[in-house]
């Protein structure tokens, strides 16, 4: 009687385990599996955090977004120097990837735009390091002429 007690029990635990970890397991690697969320991107000058993006999904196109700029000077301006619609428009808020699609474990086809220059770039991003870093490549005609900046998942 006491080992059919026993062995509910440990059963019971043991269901209770594998329940629970296939459960965490879903949670962490659903988020990390797009690169829907908020990152931090870095200044490729200074090395320093530049500011916060949130890439989002619309109608199967991929899109990020500035959302904060940690320089309060930076945070004000406009994107004077831009040569499409977002010409004057405010930096915090901008659009600055458009239209990327899912292809062979990366995102390509649309493009990324310097708001310091107002240049407009092809662009390419990919997943790494179980999805907590996003490497994201801008370039001019081949992907071997730009240049490659890694954003930071943010909670």
């Amino acid at each position: 009687m006491k080992r059919k007690l026993l062995r509910a029990a440990v059963g019971a635990w043991l269901l209770f385990a594998v329940t629970l970890t296939c459960t965490a397991l879903r949670q962490t690697t659903g988020t990390a599996q797009t690169p829907a969320g908020l990152w931090r991107t870095t200044d490729d000058k200074t090395g320093q955090p530049k500011g916060e993006v949130r890439v989002y999904e619309q109608n199967g196109r991929w899109f990020a977004q500035i959302t904060r700029v940690y320089d309060s000077k930076d945070a004000q301006s406009r994107c004077d120097d831009c040569r499409d619609e977002r010409k004057n428009l405010p930096i915090t808020g901008l659009t600055i990837v458009r239209n990327m699609t899912p292809a062979n474990g990366e995102y390509e086809g649309g493009d990324i735009l310097d708001p310091d220059t107002g240049k407009v770039y092809r662009c390419k991003f990919r997943l790494e390091d179980g999805g907590q870093k996003l490497v994201v490549r801008g370039f001019l005609g081949f992907s071997l002429l730009g240049r490659t900046q890694t954003w930071v998942r943010l909670p």
